[in-house]
């Protein structure tokens, strides 16, 4: 069982998770600190020193306090955003790296092609045998 344990913590999809959470937890204080620094500030500028953490509204004897959820939302747009702009920037690098595969296969005739790939399954294959 230890042995399963290990090779389960090991392979690359678990490894990969783990540093993908690290990277989003500081990708996050980044950007909250670009948020609660930059923006906010200058959109209580733009209108006309409106502070969101201090937004409320009475409702009998409570109060309702929706500036930190009007902040909330206004952090979830700008992860989005940012999000959405790093995936585009991504996806047209791996575009074009597959771009740059495909005319490099294109210029290796299709007998070296067969054997390179014959040699990339053997080598995948003796891999798998020495995990087993």
């Amino acid at each position: 069982m230890i042995k399963e344990f290990r090779e389960f913590i090991t392979k690359g999809n678990v490894l990969d998770l783990a540093i993908a959470v690290v990277m989003g937890a500081a990708f996050g204080k980044i950007v909250s600190s670009l948020v609660d620094n930059i923006i906010i500030p200058l959109i209580e500028i733009l209108l006309g020193g409106l502070n969101f953490s201090s937004l409320s509204f009475p409702v009998g004897k409570a109060v309702v306090q929706y500036g930190q959820f009007v902040q909330a939302v206004i952090d979830f747009l700008i992860i989005s955003f940012a999000i959405f702009i790093f995936m585009k920037v991504a996806n047209s690098l791996i575009r074009k790296k597959q771009a740059n595969e495909e005319e490099v296969l294109e210029a290796v005739p299709a007998s070296e092609q067969y054997l390179k790939e014959i040699r990339d399954l053997l080598q995948r294959n003796a891999r798998q045998d020495e995990t087993l």
